[in-house]
């Protein structure tokens, strides 16, 4: 195991991540400037995720067939630059090109990322890779309270502040190049053990599952960033800093539970773990849901930590599954399933407009049910799998 390249990897993915975090923050805020409806601003995430998320199979695709290594300097610039635009946007289309533009730097980087990752993650492949995980799941945290102490500083201009991390970054990955990338496979010898072996029925099945798990991990968790500002901004009338802090501390506490939870995964099973962690949610949401003051920060902190801890563990399942196809298998875990699970964002909008906040809030508690559900039909690994593995 390389921490040092790790290391380096995983402040690249913070601060590509960031920009992800922050884009729910600030829904609240283009709701309002632009007088949107709930729909509006869920369509904001939606096309959010989708540019990414939703593509990162394709520069997977392109990661396996051709790797590209100006993908990961570049990312974080790119991802940076469409979040900094967004502040100045003047109407509703030229705000979904710049959330369209810094999504195509997330969905760039990510890929490329988790399989530079992989080959320095050592034996232990989910500890190895909690550490490159959970740059990203700092970035996500950090992005909230980043976003909001901005515009509570400078307006909506103060968004463009965020540029400066991306530039920061890109230039630091751009002079290391030659210290992160000596050990990726020679890509023609990596197309012949592709055509050797073909994926089978037990595998695709397998992993149709796990990609259905992960979005349901995932709808919950973008469903609780996105509902908890407009829960406490919009409906409660309430300071945008304490809404702000709370989903800090829901993602602070998950890229915790990253680096405490895939030791464990590792040590009793990455089936087993994410079965546990996908139940204990819904006692956890109901208690969120019924207690007031400090205590929110301690049940919050708790279930994201509980929910966000399997995160690199499903990355490697995947991998595990598609060990030929590395930049395809991040893309789909990372990407694909996480893009997917924000549509059900937009849905959650249609349920605000219609029933209210508080309903489209207490209706995210049925999807760890359903993701739970999958993870004990989940066959993991397959004899075929695991042979292939070793």
């Amino acid at each position: 195991m390389n921490k040092k390249v790790l290391a380096l990897l995983s402040v690249a993915h913070l601060v590509t991540d960031v920009n992800q975090g922050a884009l729910p923050a600030l829904l609240p805020f283009f709701k309002e400037s632009l007088n949107l409806s709930y729909t509006l601003a869920g369509v904001i995430l939606l096309l959010g995720n989708i540019s990414s998320s939703v593509i990162q199979p394709a520069f997977g695709y392109i990661s396996d067939k051709h790797p590209t290594k100006w993908f990961l300097p570049i990312a974080p610039l790119i991802a940076c630059v469409g979040l900094a635009l967004t502040g100045l946007a003047p109407s509703y289309f030229p705000l979904l090109i710049c959330v369209i533009v810094g999504g195509a730097g997330i969905a760039s980087f990510h890929p490329e990322g988790y399989k530079t990752a992989h080959f320095f993650t050592g034996e232990k492949k989910a500890t190895g890779m909690s550490i490159f995980s959970v740059g990203g799941n700092l970035g996500m945290a950090l992005g909230p309270i980043f976003a909001l102490t901005l515009i509570q500083s400078f307006g909506a201009e103060g968004t463009v502040v965020m540029v400066v991390p991306g530039i920061l970054m890109a230039g630091v990955l751009l002079f290391s190049t030659s210290w992160h990338s000596p050990y990726r496979p020679v890509p023609s010898a990596q197309k012949k053990i592709e055509r050797k072996e073909p994926l089978s029925p037990e595998i695709k099945r397998s992993l149709i599952i796990l990609i259905g798990i992960v979005i349901f991990r995932y709808w919950t968790q973008l469903g609780l960033l996105a509902y908890i500002p407009f829960y406490y901004i919009n409906f409660l009338k309430g300071d945008p800093i304490y809404a702000g802090t709370l989903t800090s501390t829901f993602l602070m506490a998950g890229a915790a539970g990253t680096l405490i939870g895939s030791p464990l995964a590792d040590r009793w099973g990455h089936r087993k773990f994410l079965s546990i962690t996908m139940i204990l949610v819904v006692p956890l949401l109901l208690l969120f849901y019924n207690m007031k003051g400090p205590i929110l920060f301690v049940i919050i902190g708790i279930t994201g930590m509980a929910l966000i801890c399997t995160f690199s563990v499903t990355v490697v399942m995947g991998q595990t599954l598609l060990p030929q196809h590395l930049g395809m298998a991040s893309g789909l875990m990372v990407g694909f399933s996480v893009g997917t699970g924000g549509v059900g964002v937009t849905l959650l909008g249609m349920i605000a407009d219609a029933w209210g906040v508080p309903a489209a809030m207490k209706s995210i508690l049925i999807l760890p049910i359903l993701g739970f559900i999958l993870s004990v039909l989940l066959d993991y690994p397959t004899k075929r799998a695991d042979e292939v593995r070793k």
